[in-house]
C-alpha cells in the first residue's frame, strides 16, 4: 500500500503529515506529488475534496526546501499560485503553512477587496511561495512591488474556474512575465475546449492526471430532487430544515439577491444562516464563513462563484434551492458534501422552468437524480413536464486530503475528466406527509 514515506518527500514534510492524521494519499495526490519533484509539467483533472491542494503543496515545498540558501528576496518569489478566488486562496496558504511548518520557507497570499498597504510589506520582506489571485496580482506587478523573474514553480489551480470568471487575459498575462525556464502545474475540474487551449499554451509536454471519469458526483452522496412549484419553494425550504439531523447545511441560489432573500426568510423563521456572494464585502465574507465553520450559523446560502474554494468540514447537506443553468456547477456544489471520507446528501427543488435544467445535469453525471415524492408541495405536473429549458443568461453566471477515486496518469494532452518551463395539464398533488432528510 503506497504511503506518503513512499513518494520521495523530505522528512519535515512527512512530519507535518504525520502531524495530521494522514498516513495513505489519495489518488491524485498518489499520482501528482513524485511527478511534480521530478520537475515534470502536470496537467491535473481533479474536481474539489480529492486531496488536489496538498497534491501540488507538498512537492511545491519539498523542491523550495531541497534548494538550501536560498534566502527570501523582496518582491521576487520562487513560486507562485494562481487561484480564482479569494477563499480559495487563503485555503491554500493555510495547507502551505500546515504543511511546511517544519521547513525553513515564507509563504503569503494577497488577494483584492482588503488593504493592498500590508500585502505590499509582506512582499519587501520577502516571501518564497507566493499565493495570488489574479487581479491583485495585476495590480502589485504594475506597481513594482511582485516581479516574477526568479519564479521556477507556477501553478495554476481551478483553471476552469478562473476561464469562467473572465480571467483569461490577465491568467496570459502573468504567465508572460514568468522566465523562459519553469515548471508548470495546472489543475481544473474538467478538461473543456478553453482549458485544453489555456493547457496548450501554458504547459510544456505535460504528464496529464485524471481522477475518475468527467462530471462524475462522488460516490457517498446520497442525491435526491424535489419537483416544487416556484411559490412553495421558501415553504419546503424551511420545512425540510425542521430536521435536526440537518447540522450545517450548504444552500445554493442563482442570484445574488436570492441567497439574501433566503438568508432573510430563514432568519424570520428562527434559522441562523448568512449569505455569501460577490456583493459581499473580504470582511463580511469571511465573517460568514468563519461563523459557518465555528457552528455560529448553521446554513450558508451562496452562488456558484461565492463558493468555489470553500472546504467546510462538516457539512451535513447541501440544498440547490435554484437549480443551476450550468450542469458542471452542479458537481462543484454538491461536492461540498461528503467529504474526507465522509457521507453527505444533496437536495435540489426543481421548479417547471428548471426541469431541462435537471435533464441536462442527469445527463452530465450521467445517472439519473431520484425523485423524492414524499413532502407536502410534490407536482406531478413539473415531474412530467418536458418543455425547453429557460436561456442561459441572466441569474445563471457570476463574476475550491479528500476522497479518491480512480487516477490515470498519461503523457497525452487533453484527456481526462473529473472526480475525487511554461501550461442542468395535472394539478399539483399535496401530500400532507412532512418532509424529511436522514441524517449523513
Amino acid at each position: 500500500m503506497t504511503d506518503f514515506a513512499s513518494l520521495k518527500l523530505a522528512q519535515p514534510l512527512l512530519r507535518a503529515i504525520k502531524d495530521e492524521g494522514y498516513s495513505k494519499p489519495t489518488p491524485i495526490q498518489q499520482a501528482s506529488i513524485e511527478t511534480i519533484i521530478e520537475g515534470h509539467d502536470l496537467m491535473g483533472v481533479a474536481q474539489t475534496g480529492t486531496g488536489k491542494t496538498a497534491a501540488f503543496s507538498l512537492p511545491l515545498l519539498h523542491v523550495l526546501s531541497d534548494n538550501e540558501g536560498r534566502k527570501a528576496i523582496p518582491c521576487q518569489p520562487l513560486a507562485l499560485v494562481l487561484a480564482p478566488t479569494r477563499e480559495l486562496a487563503g485555503q491554500i496558504g493555510d495547507s502551505l503553512r500546515l504543511y511546511g511548518r517544519h521547513v525553513p520557507l515564507r509563504s503569503m497570499v494577497v488577494f483584492g477587496g482588503v488593504n493592498i498597504r500590508p500585502q505590499i510589506q509582506a512582499l519587501k520582506r520577502g516571501t518564497h511561495i507566493l499565493v495570488a489571485t489574479p487581479g491583485r496580482l495585476i495590480d502589485l506587478m504594475n506597481q513594482g512591488y511582485c516581479k516574477l523573474d526568479r519564479v521556477k514553480m507556477f501553478v495554476l489551480d481551478e483553471a476552469d474556474t478562473m476561464l469562467d470568471m473572465g480571467f483569461i487575459h490577465d491568467v496570459r498575462k502573468i504567465a508572460e512575465k514568468l522566465p523562459g525556464t519553469h515548471q508548470t502545474i495546472m489543475f481544473s475540474a474538467t478538461m473543456a475546449k478553453t482549458v485544453k487551449k489555456l493547457a496548450d499554451g501554458l504547459l510544456d509536454d505535460p504528464v496529464h492526471v485524471a481522477v475518475a471519469p468527467e462530471a462524475t458526483t462522488a460516490e457517498k452522496i446520497e442525491q435526491r430532487v424535489m419537483f416544487v412549484p416556484r411559490d412553495k419553494k421558501r415553504q419546503l425550504l424551511t420545512e425540510i430544515l425542521g430536521d435536526e439531523d440537518i447540522k450545517r447545511v450548504l444552500i445554493f441560489t442563482r442570484t445574488k439577491h436570492g441567497a439574501n432573500r433566503v438568508a432573510k426568510q430563514l432568519g424570520q423563521k428562527g434559522i441562523r444562516a448568512e449569505a455569501i456572494h460577490g456583493n459581499k464585502s473580504q470582511n463580511q465574507r469571511q465573517k460568514a464563513l468563519n461563523n459557518f465553520r465555528a457552528g455560529r450559523i448553521r446554513a450558508l446560502v451562496a452562488t456558484d462563484i461565492a463558493a468555489r474554494g470553500i472546504d467546510v468540514e462538516g457539512v451535513t447537506h447541501v440544498i440547490n434551492f435554484e437549480l443551476p443553468n450550468e450542469p458542471e456547477n452542479y458537481v462543484h456544489r454538491i461536492g461540498r458534501t461528503a467529504r474526507a471520507g465522509c457521507e453527505g446528501i444533496a437536495i435540489s427543488l426543481c421548479e417547471k422552468d428548471e426541469r431541462a435544467w435537471l435533464r441536462d445535469i442527469e445527463k452530465t453525471i450521467r445517472a439519473s437524480v431520484p425523485v423524492d415524492r414524499d413532502h407536502p408541495y410534490h407536482c406531478e405536473e413539473i415531474a412530467r413536464h418536458t418543455g425547453p429549458a429557460p436561456k442561459r443568461g441572466g441569474g445563471g453566471r457570476g463574476r475550491n486530503g479528500g476522497g479518491g477515486g480512480h487516477s490515470r496518469r498519461s503523457r497525452t494532452r487533453g484527456q481526462g475528466g473529473e472526480a475525487s518551463g511554461k501550461r442542468s395539464g395535472r394539478r399539483c398533488n399535496r401530500n400532507t406527509r412532512r418532509s424529511g432528510s436522514r441524517a449523513a
